[in-house]
Order: structure tokens, then C-alpha cells, then sequence
């Protein structure tokens, strides 16, 4: 039996100890280099607009960042001016009712 405090690892517990080491790591560079966390929260843009067709119920915008937006249920016409909130990239907008 070992003495308190002089306890070691064998062959496997070693190997899965590297093992679970290895996978923290490749987490936490996936986390922080490749995939950054702050893509996934984006800063809401509201922006004034005019419709430029809706066809069906599906309007389309062009914004001041150059992607077109697409609003999804819309009910406006071509040449209504309205205010739209999008997330910043996205091509994705809703209306925001005044």
C-alpha cells in the first residue's frame, strides 16, 4: 500500500491523463483561434430604409454595409420607407414597428 502523498500513476492512468490533456487543448484553440466566441453574439443595427420589391411577402433592402437584407412576412410595398434592425454581416432583417 502506498504511503499518503507518495501515490503514482501507472502506464494507462498516464496515458489517459495526456489523453484528456491533449483534448483541453484542442478545445481551447478551437475556442480561441479558430472559432472566437464573438462571432456568435452580433451588435444589432437599426437603419432606415426603403423597400425596394417584395415579392410574396419577402421584401428586399439594400444597406449601408452593402449586404441586401431580406425580410421575411412582410406586408409593405416598393418605395415604403421603414426602419429595419439586422444583426451586422447578416442578411437577415425584421422591421421594427415605430
Amino acid at each position: 500500500m502506498a504511503a499518503l502523498g507518495n501515490m503514482e500513476l501507472n502506464s494507462s492512468q498516464k496515458t489517459s491523463l495526456v489523453a484528456v490533456g491533449a483534448f483541453v487543448a484542442a478545445g481551447i484553440v478551437l475556442s480561441t483561434v479558430i472559432f472566437p466566441f464573438w462571432n456568435l453574439i452580433r451588435e444589432d443595427v437599426y437603419e432606415d430604409v426603403v423597400i425596394l420589391t417584395n415579392d410574396g411577402g419577402t421584401c428586399y433592402v439594400e444597406t449601408s454595409d452593402s449586404v441586401p437584407k431580406i425580410i421575411e412576412d412582410c406586408s409593405f410595398s416598393s418605395g415604403d420607407e421603414v426602419t429595419i434592425k439586422f444583426g451586422d454581416g447578416l442578411a437577415w432583417a425584421t422591421v421594427v414597428n415605430p
